[in-house]
């Protein structure tokens, strides 16, 4: 008898991965620098910006290619610069390399493209939210000697495509923004006519607002009621959708609830962000445009691993 099984409790599940060999390449390919500066990258531009001064001579692409071996890298601006340079030189290419100064320009202003797969079905999303430190020492040194400088941190907010694993849409705040105020934003960054099917979110997404801006959308929202929670009175869809919620869990119990409605699914989120920190945990950028930029260079990145291969995985019988 197993440990589990002997102390009471459920047996932990086993999974297996059904396509290992084509994650096995895909993991390989992540290492792969052509995946980021390649021949086929639109690099110059001959476009004007209607302003006075000097034209640019980078595209955003190319602005954003660079950026991405300094976030990939944690290299500073002058030796993503170099880097970038020996890429073009050993591709036997003859382009310019912006100069770091340029980099830091452009970041601040930049438009990053965040890829994904489009799918003809409708999508099940999952919210989250997490913090990436801005200023102040490491858990060590803290934990060790206390806090010398003040501490600051970003709130950033994430909606994964809870199939494809994918970031669909991201922002950033300070701490003083809840999670469900950001949910409508979030949301527009969504195409209009792409179906979204299901939204899941904890309980800190449990507002007016969030029913709202998803029955907007026509999805359904899968969201648990606060432990006091009390039926809303005002009659809109949202409010009739939060009150069948709030009337199946005092009927199927809390726990049962969340099985039958598919909610632990939302621990995918969980895991985006985890995958998220793995870049580091700390923002480089001290300018708040920057932040941003550097955040969704982040999330760019995570796609285009997803897009190089991710497990199939099943439970064992």
């Amino acid at each position: 008898m197993s440990k589990a099984l002997a102390q009471g409790g459920r047996p932990k599940a086993r999974y297996r991965t059904r396509n290992w060999r084509e994650y096995d390449r895909g993991l390989i390919a992540r290492g792969d620098l052509t995946v980021w500066i390649s021949p086929d990258l639109a690099w110059h531009t001959s476009e004007g910006t209607g302003r006075r001064g000097r034209p640019r001579v980078f595209t955003d692409a190319a602005i954003q290619a660079v950026l991405t071996l300094k976030v990939l890298y944690q290299l500073p601006l002058r030796a993503a610069q170099g880097m970038a340079g020996s890429l073009i030189r050993l591709a036997g290419l003859d382009w310019q390399v912006p100069h770091y100064s340029t980099l830091s320009r452009r970041q601040k202003s930049l438009t990053v493209t965040i890829p994904y797969r489009a799918r003809g079905g409708p999508l099940h999303l999952v919210i989250d939210s997490t913090g990436l430190k801005v200023l102040g020492e490491g858990e060590w040194k803290v934990r060790k000697h206390g806090a010398d400088k003040r501490r600051v941190w970003r709130k950033v907010h994430l909606v994964i495509d809870a199939d494809s694993h994918e970031v669909r849409a991201v922002e950033m705040t300070d701490h003083r923004h809840g999670d469900g105020e950001i949910v409508p934003g979030l949301l527009a960054q969504l195409p209009e006519g792409e179906r979204i099917g299901v939204i899941s979110g904890d309980g800190a997404y449990d507002t007016r607002g969030v029913y709202e801006a998803s029955a907007a959308r026509q999805a359904d929202l899968v969201v648990p009621p606060r432990r006091n929670g009390k039926p809303w009175k005002r009659r809109t869809t949202g409010a009739t959708e939060r009150n069948e919620t709030l009337r199946a869990i005092r009927h199927l119990g809390r726990r049962l609830w969340k099985r039958w409605s598919g909610y632990h699914r939302r621990s995918l989120a969980e895991t985006a962000m985890s995958r998220l920190k793995r870049l580091g945990e700390r923002l480089s950028a001290r300018d708040p445009a920057r932040q941003v930029a550097e955040v969704q260079i982040r999330c760019a990145i995570l796609n285009i691993f997803n897009a190089l291969g991710m497990p199939d995985t099943v439970a064992r019988a």
